[in-house]
């Protein structure tokens, strides 16, 4: 759209600012004259890039308690009034094909690109207008929101009734993240729960683990907070995968983790059986059945070298206690350049939990990842913004 020479100034009802997952699922519920402004050149951008390019939109093993907030219960509102099965009938309706994948996870079976289309497309028949490649300058508040735009090298002052920061967090710089969100929040004096990079890889400065590159194995991984059994990755820098990514949100920094390397088979047990019908054989010829061969040959120079008939079961039951509670100390993470998420962000205590308003400045909503609220790995950062978007956008339009 190409302003007159003499446009500068428009009047909307709702602003949005970002044509992420939660601004346009907002988009699409707060009624007619509703403006989304974006800085990228395609809206949806980490919708598009999400789950390899076939979006996992959501998870159906939703539940409020698998989001991290400072507040466990402010996400239970807008999750059990926009649940997980009205947007799995949203994207029926748009005859999207999809599929589980594992643990609830659920994947379009063509591209992303078709839950971007399906948001613009509710988003337009709502009445809703989408600016890209727009940059938002100063945010005032007088009476009404006052927004400074900037749009093909055109300063543009929009005034709104309602305004809602949808920007998200700081992951993935490259993509064009900022703390926006956090900067527009603090100006309204909303406090702010110190963002951190969640589902990120770990990273130690030595790179012990540099020799296993590569290497893959189911386990189990804990830090403070609940235990993920899923897949780890060893790899240049130090420890990833789904389970990896997991922990990571739950991780204090300095504190080690522990990491299960077999949660299926009880490896002491195994040793102390194998004992009695292949003595002659060592440690790592029986553990190379059950862990990869390169992690073995990796440990093996720490475990003792005789057969394991010479070896007591006090001994092999204790080798199989440390393959099952492995301690590691992880120098920090890869941080927001490869975090797929934002922990922290706006406090949910300076927001009505039914709404997404803020307290204190009536017409100011904040939703999605600029909120202190974050789901597990598996598509329920997705449903997070569905459902908050949700929230906003029907309170707006229903006023």
């Amino acid at each position: 759209m190409r302003f007159p020479r003499q446009f500068r100034w428009m009047h909307v009802h709702t602003l949005i600012l970002g044509a992420g997952a939660a601004g346009l699922m907002a988009a699409a519920h707060a009624g007619p004259d509703t403006l989304v402004v974006d800085h990228a050149r395609a809206p949806g951008e980490k919708i598009r890039i999400s789950g390899g390019g076939r979006c996992n939109f959501t998870n159906m093993h939703t539940s409020p308690d698998r989001f991290i907030s400072q507040n466990p219960h402010f996400a239970k509102s807008a999750l059990s009034r926009y649940t997980q099965w009205d947007f799995i009938a949203l994207v029926d309706a748009h005859g999207i094909a999809h599929h589980e994948k594992t643990l609830g996870q659920l994947f379009c079976d063509g591209s992303a690109k078709q839950i971007v289309q399906m948001l613009l497309t509710e988003a337009e028949r709502a009445g809703a207008k989408i600016w890209l490649d727009t940059a938002i300058g100063a945010v005032r508040h007088d009476g009404m929101f006052l927004v400074t735009l900037t749009r093909g090298g055109r300063d543009i002052d929009v005034t709104a009734d309602n305004l809602i920061l949808a920007t998200g967090g700081k992951s993935i710089p490259k993509m064009g993240a900022t703390d926006l969100a956090y900067r527009v929040a603090a100006q309204f004096d909303l406090p702010l729960v110190t963002p951190r990079p969640g589902l990120v890889p770990f990273t130690f400065t030595d790179e012990r683990f540099k020799p296993l590159a590569g290497t893959a194995l189911p386990a189990r991984v804990t830090a403070q907070g609940p235990g993920f059994t899923e897949a780890l990755l060893f790899t240049h820098r130090g420890l990833s995968g789904p389970a990896i990514l997991q922990a990571s949100s739950y991780w204090p920094e300095g504190d080690p983790i522990t990491v299960d390397l077999s949660p299926a088979a009880p490896l002491g047990d195994i040793l102390i059986a194998a004992k009695q019908t292949e003595g002659r054989k060592g440690l790592t010829s029986v553990l190379s059945r059950h862990l990869p061969a390169r992690l073995v040959q990796y440990l093996a120079p720490d475990w003792p070298t005789a057969n394991l008939a010479d070896l007591p079961d006090a001994a092999l039951r204790d080798l199989g206690t440390a393959l099952h509670q492995w301690q590691l100390t992880p120098t920090g993470t890869e941080g927001y350049r490869t975090a797929e998420v934002t922990l922290g962000g706006i406090d949910t205590a300076a927001l009505n939990s039914r709404t997404m308003e803020a307290k204190t400045v009536p017409g100011l909503f904040a939703i999605g990842e600029a909120v202190d609220v974050t789901g597990w790995l598996g598509g329920y950062n997705f449903q997070w913004a569905w459902s908050s978007g949700w929230a906003a956008g029907t309170a707006i339009a229903g006023r």
